[in-house]
């Protein structure tokens, strides 16, 4: 007898280090921003028992425990974001746009409801998400098959699910995002040894879009459950021409001198009421595809970055929230990816599928190691290879900078153009920083003042 189809989504939730690293926009009010708009409002909805899978990356969580970290982001609620929006209102009802004007100042009030939020958990906001977090993934999420050794992955992910359970023991099952979905499959033995039970995997290119194999976890050779995430239902949410493209919801481009955006994709004022309308029909639409995608059975997992929902797509929260209850409405069973993979049917690993995959470009590792960011990984290779070279001598601090240069963030920030000239700065200035930590060079204090702070080096001394 056929399984009843499930659905699971799980939220992939990572920032690069950034507490300490400058402000706007890409350094730590990057962060501050994707903690209003983004992780709070998620956190309500698992607060309200939504069976969503939460994935949280271990430089993510160093950040959130960092002394005066959060501090800092209620000043930024408080202070910067209320005076940017007058500021911005002010001068358009100086320019005889009083709709513009009413509409910043509506949206400024969603800072100080993030900013009461954030009060009511005592600031300590991974405590509050401490109760979901099922997933981790690599210590700062290192490309793992760009590695150039099996000593480095190990260092990332054992490091990472180390420091995982330390914080989250009764909640992890073994689930790992492996960062990127980069998978070879030489390193699934190497996730086995670090405890890994299951992870997702991007195979759109070898099973072709809308395939029902994807609907089916598959056992790799050396353990780990790999589940195929379903592209064809992602993109309805994440592709260029998806849900959020939709003319009421908020245009994410056309900014104010402030920053700030009132406008609607169809270049309307902004209507937060019309916007709600939309992601309630969206979502209606979605579980209806959801719906028929499992109607003869299988499990269809949903991957996406949590940042997608608030941070770059305004009424992303308020999509999620409509969906969980639609599914409810349809009788859709939507479920924790760990609880459904206990149940789940499934298949072996596709004999000969051993080549390089990933949600990237072309599903390849291209995004990470194309010519545009080949020094960026070129470097990070050589800098492990001398990071191994050093043996028990490493300094830790040179650890935590190689730590820092592994991120998969500078590369794909830098290969798409999307942050100017911070990727190569950060990654310049964490590899100068581990020259001279090799060196024995004195360094002053560390800017990654929290990062790994029960960082282990054993894992990088093994063969």
């Amino acid at each position: 007898m056929t399984q009843p189809g499930r659905v699971a989504i799980v939220l992939h939730t990572h920032m690069p280090y950034v507490e300490g690293f400058g402000t706007w926009p890409f350094g730590e009010e990057w962060l501050w921003e994707a903690i209003a708009t983004s992780y709070l409002p998620v956190a309500d909805l698992l607060d309200a028992g939504a069976p969503l899978t939460l994935s949280l990356t271990p430089v993510l969580c160093d950040q959130l425990e960092a002394p005066g970290a959060l501090d800092r982001c209620a000043d930024f609620l408080r202070q910067l974001r209320p005076q940017s929006h007058r500021l911005d209102a002010e001068g358009c009802r100086e320019g005889g746009r009083d709709d513009l004007a009413a509409e910043l100042e509506r949206a400024a009030g969603q800072y100080a409801d993030a900013l009461a939020s954030l009060d009511a958990c005592g600031g300590d906001l991974l405590g509050r998400l401490a109760p979901h977090a099922a997933w981790t993934s690599s210590a700062t999420h290192a490309i793992l098959p760009l590695l150039a050794s099996n000593s480095g992955v190990r260092f990332q992910t054992q490091n990472g699910v180390q420091s995982h359970r330390d914080r989250f023991e009764r909640q992890w099952r073994g689930g790992f995002w492996i960062p990127e979905c980069a998978h070879e499959p030489w390193i699934d033995r190497l996730l086995e040894e670090a405890g890994v039970h299951a992870a997702c995997v991007e195979l759109t290119e070898h099973f072709g879009a809308g395939d029902p194999r994807h609907l089916r976890p598959l056992l790799s050779a050396d353990g780990p459950l790999l589940v195929p995430i379903d592209r064809a239902l992602i993109d309805l949410v994440w592709g260029s021409g998806g849900y959020p493209a939709g003319g009421a919801y908020r245009d994410n481009h056309q900014r104010t001198t402030y920053d700030h955006r009132p406008w609607a994709n169809d270049g309307e004022v902004y209507d937060c009421e019309r916007a709600k309308q939309q992601a309630s029909d969206d979502a209606d639409d979605f579980a209806e595809r959801c719906a028929a995608r499992v109607a003869d059975g299988g499990l269809c997992t949903l991957a996406f970055d949590t940042e997608l929902f608030g941070l770059w797509w305004h009424e992303g929260p308020t999509f999620l929230a409509a969906f969980v209850e639609a599914c409810k409405q349809r009788g859709l069973e939507l479920t924790p990816l760990d609880d459904a993979l206990e149940q789940a049917e499934v298949d072996p690993w596709p004999i000969g599928l051993d080549r390089a995959t990933s949600w990237g470009k072309a599903n390849s590792l291209r995004t990470w190691s194309s010519p545009k960011v080949a020094a960026i990984t070129g470097r990070a290779r050589d800098a492990e290879l001398r990071a191994l070279a050093a043996g028990p001598s490493l300094a830790p601090r040179a650890a935590r900078e190689l730590l820092a240069l592994q991120a998969s963030d500078w590369a794909f920030l830098e290969a798409d153009d999307l942050a100017g000239p911070y990727p190569l700065e950060r990654f310049s200035g964490h590899l100068e920083n581990f020259n001279e930590a090799l060196a024995s060079v004195p360094l002053g204090e560390a800017a990654l003042r929290n990062l790994a702070q029960t960082l282990s080096l054993a894992p990088l001394l093994e063969p």
